[in-house]
């Protein structure tokens, strides 16, 4: 018998498998198609001829975990026990999915706030949980009222994605104060906090749990190399907790991947030595406002993206069709794929929108746009 009876092929692969059949221009997907910089290809190709090809240590590198903690006290001022707090995951997903694993059992609620990475729920039903599935707002700030209305004896878990898949919405310092205030009552649930797209935000600064004094004890943080440094192929990512939560991560993540490749460790790990964070966001505000512009003749309603390297329109100028059928007609009679975003809400609803990935050449921006502004 299934475990995931309802659950189809992944959206991402479904529209990524259309767009080459229809040879479009693949905005869906989110990954880079320019070039990873040219000093980590240095690097990986001088640690080829090392001795870096054996098992790693099962939490990671130590040399990495060492630059980790580095980077967390650096950017948000928190410091992380190397040998107990930090955990390198092959790719957050596997992260994720591992976290909810460890703390999810039979009966247990997980809150999930809509709309949400298609990874979460399948994950959760997996580890024989029940997710409980809440809308954000209009404009993809957290109900708050909602969120408590949610919770039961039974709720372990709330999983928060900041910045926010597929929205591009940042949670502010009111944000996380209401939360922390509702949160309160509630001493047993754990914070699941997706923020693969921490080093990826434009007017407004992301805020990390890392931040949050009366948060992190009770907080998994999951991070993306991938994201981060546009290795997405690599599947580098990591997890910061408390080591009475590590602990039980790790008895899961022994025996579901055990250490993670050996030399895509030793290459970021040199590598963040050199590497500024900062020009990640100026290069994508770029990105981000070059393909905005591009969009302004079109008759597609451009919505605020705060954060990620995703871009949300409103179609409804354009067409009545429902998203799916409309992202579908956008890939075989137009030539570009997008993600409709009403497959992110577990009611399917529809208001829409497309989201649209800017993680892309300047080139492939100009050459989408010209074929979005026609229709």
């Amino acid at each position: 018998m299934s475990k995931l009876p309802n659950t189809p092929a992944s959206i991402f692969s479904v529209m990524s498998k259309l767009a080459n059949q229809h040879k479009a221009i693949n905005l869906s997907q989110g990954f880079p198609n320019f070039d990873v910089d040219s000093r980590l290809l240095e690097i990986s190709t001088r640690l080829l001829n090392e001795n870096v090809h054996q098992y790693t240590p099962m939490a990671g590198v130590p040399s990495l975990l060492n630059k980790i903690a580095l980077l967390t006290e650096k950017g948000y001022q928190r410091k992380i026990d190397t040998s107990s707090e930090v955990l390198i995951t092959t790719g957050a997903t596997q992260g994720i999915y591992t976290v909810i694993t460890a703390f999810i059992n039979s009966g247990d609620e997980v809150i999930i706030l809509d709309p949400s990475y298609d990874s979460y729920e399948p994950s959760v039903m997996v580890a024989g949980g029940k997710p409980i599935r809440i809308s954000l707002n209009e404009d993809y700030s957290p109900n708050f009222n909602r969120i408590a209305s949610a919770i039961t004896v039974n709720t372990k878990m709330i999983i928060v994605n900041n910045p926010h898949n597929p929205t591009g919405k940042i949670w502010t310092e009111q944000d996380f104060e209401d939360f922390e205030t509702l949160l309160e009552k509630y001493p047993q649930i754990l914070i699941l906090s997706d923020e693969v797209y921490e080093y990826i935000s434009f007017k407004h600064p992301h805020i990390s749990v890392n931040t949050r004094p009366k948060l992190r004890d009770r907080a998994i943080i999951a991070s993306s190399f991938g994201k981060s440094l546009h290795v997405t192929g690599w599947k580098v990512g990591y997890l910061i907790a408390p080591e009475h939560l590590m602990s039980e991560i790790k008895k899961i993540h022994q025996f579901l991947v055990f250490s993670v490749n050996s030399i895509s460790q030793h290459v970021i790990s040199e590598y963040l030595d050199i590497v500024d964070f900062s020009e990640v966001s100026q290069m994508y505000q770029k990105k981000r406002l070059l393909f905005q512009d591009l969009l302004k003749g079109s008759k597609f309603e451009i919505l605020p993206s705060e954060g990620t390297y995703f871009q949300v329109v409103n179609y409804s100028e354009v067409s009545n069709k429902n998203d799916m059928d409309f992202a579908t007609e956008l890939i075989t009679k137009y030539g570009v794929a997008a993600i409709p975003i009403s497959v992110f809400y577990e009611d399917g609803t529809d208001k829409k929108m497309l989201r649209f990935c800017f993680a892309k050449t300047d080139e492939t921006l100009i050459a989408a746009a010209e074929k979005l502004i026609t229709i």
